[in-house]
C-alpha cells in the first residue's frame, strides 16, 4: 500500500470535492493526480464508522451532480475511485502512524465545526505514550512527530475546514499542543518551518448523502488554494484555483452567498413565512427577491467595485443565482437562521465595516436595519 494523499473526515462533502476531483483528475490522466487517498475516521461518529465500513466493502461510490449552470438542466451521476483505504483511528492507529512515517506526501481534513477542539486528557499527555490522542491536532501532532523522526520529506497540510487562515490556524494548534508536551526545539522548527500548512478555502453545496456512502451536490465547485513554494498539490483540476490573494475568494463568498443566504432567513424571519421554506421558494417570492438584488446591488456590489473587484463579483454573482434557484436543492431557511445573529454580525456588519473603511457614501439601509 502507497497511498500519497491521507485524509481525515469521512463526510459527503469531501466525497464530493476533494475525493471526486482526484477521481476526475485520474481518470482525464494519471499524471494529473498524486494518486489514491486513505481515509480515516477520527472520530467515534456511528455514521462516520458505517461510511468506513462501506468503503471497505466497495472504493466505488457515487455522486450525483444536479443543479442549473446558466440556461442548461444538470443531472448526472459520477462514479468516484479516489478512495482504496480506509482507516479507523482508533482500531487502526499503528497502521496509520506507518502510513504517515512513509507513504504520505499530503493530508487532508475536513474535521467539521468541532475539528480542532482541544480536550483535557490531550494536553496532559508526552510524545511517548502509544494511546490515541482524541482530538485531531493532538492526532497530527504524533503523527508528524513520527514523520520527524523518520526523517522523511515534511508533509503538504490542506485543512479543509471553513475557518479563516485555515492552515495557519491549524498550524498553530498542533506546535501548541507539542509545546506542552515539552516536544524539543527541532521538532517545533519541523513544524514551524518544514511542513507546508496551506491557507484553503472550499465551496460546494453538497445537500445529501446517498447511503451507505455517496453524495449528491450542486454543480459549481471550487477550491481557491493559496500559492505556497513548494507545496504539493493532490490533483490538478479546473475548480482548483491557485491564488496569491485569498482574501479576495473569502470575500466573495461571505459578502454575495453567505449575505445572500443570511439575508433570505432575515426575510423568511420578519415575514414568520412557512417553516419548510427552502432557498428556491424564496427566490420566486416576488418581494423577498427584489430586497435580495437591491442588497447585493446597491449595498454589496460598490464595496467590491471600490476593491477594484467589479467584473469578478458580478461573474461570482451569476453562479450565486444559479445555485440558490436549484430545483434539486431543498436548503431549508430553517436551517440557514441557525445562529442568525452571529451570522448576521459575520456577513453585514462586514459589509458595511468594508464600505465605511474604503470612505464609501452608500446607502446600506437594509443592512443596517438588520444588524440594529
Amino acid at each position: 500500500m502507497s497511498n500519497p494523499i491521507l485524509q481525515f473526515g469521512t463526510s459527503r462533502f469531501l466525497q464530493a470535492h476533494v475525493d471526486l476531483f482526484v477521481a476526475q483528475a485520474a481518470r482525464r490522466e494519471p499524471s494529473k493526480a498524486l494518486g489514491p487517498i486513505t481515509v480515516v475516521q477520527s472520530t467515534s461518529n456511528a455514521e462516520s464508522r458505517a461510511r468506513i465500513d462501506a468503503l471497505r466493502a466497495s472504493s466505488v461510490y457515487p455522486v450525483r451532480i444536479r443543479g442549473r449552470q446558466g440556461d442548461a438542466t444538470i443531472d448526472l451521476t459520477v462514479q468516484c475511485d479516489a478512495i482504496t483505504e480506509a482507516l479507523n483511528a482508533a482500531d487502526d492507529w499503528s497502521t496509520l502512524r506507518e502510513r504517515v512515517r512513509h507513504d504520505v506526501k499530503v493530508i487532508v481534513s475536513n474535521t467539521g465545526d468541532t475539528g480542532y477542539a482541544s480536550f483535557d486528557d490531550d494536553t496532559t499527555r508526552s510524545l511517548d505514550e502509544n494511546s490515541v490522542p482524541r482530538g485531531f491536532p493532538a492526532k497530527l501532532v504524533v503523527l508528524l512527530h513520527d514523520r520527524f523522526i523518520a526523517g522523511a520529506d515534511p508533509l503538504t497540510l490542506f485543512p479543509c475546514e471553513l475557518i479563516s487562515r485555515n492552515g495557519d490556524t491549524l498550524r498553530d494548534l498542533v506546535i501548541d499542543i507539542a509545546t506542552q508536551w515539552q516536544a524539543d526545539d527541532a521538532f517545533i522548527s519541523y513544524l514551524q518551518h518544514d511542513c507546508i500548512w496551506v491557507n484553503s478555502l472550499v465551496d460546494r453545496i453538497v445537500s445529501e448523502p446517498i447511503h451507505p456512502v455517496g453524495a449528491i451536490a450542486e454543480p459549481y465547485a471550487l477550491w481557491a488554494i493559496e500559492r505556497q513554494p513548494g507545496m504539493v498539490l493532490p490533483c490538478e483540476h479546473e475548480d482548483i484555483v491557485l491564488t496569491d490573494d485569498l482574501a479576495h475568494y473569502e470575500r466573495l463568498k461571505l459578502l454575495l452567498l453567505n449575505l445572500g443566504h443570511t439575508m433570505l432567513a432575515e426575510l423568511w424571519l420578519a415575514d414568520q413565512a412557512a417553516p419548510d421554506t427552502n432557498v428556491g421558494d424564496a427566490m420566486r417570492n416576488d418581494a423577498w427577491r427584489t430586497a435580495l438584488e437591491s442588497t447585493w446591488h446597491d449595498e454589496v456590489l460598490p464595496v467590491f467595485d471600490a476593491l477594484g473587484e467589479h467584473d469578478a463579483a458580478r461573474t461570482y454573482l451569476v453562479d450565486v443565482r444559479d445555485r440558490f434557484e436549484n430545483p434539486f436543492l431543498d436548503h431549508r431557511l430553517s436551517d440557514i437562521a441557525r445562529n442568525h445573529t452571529e451570522k448576521k454580525q459575520r456577513r453585514f456588519k462586514q459589509a458595511v465595516e468594508l464600505a465605511r473603511q474604503l470612505g464609501l457614501k452608500i446607502d446600506q439601509r437594509r443592512l443596517i436595519a438588520a444588524l440594529s
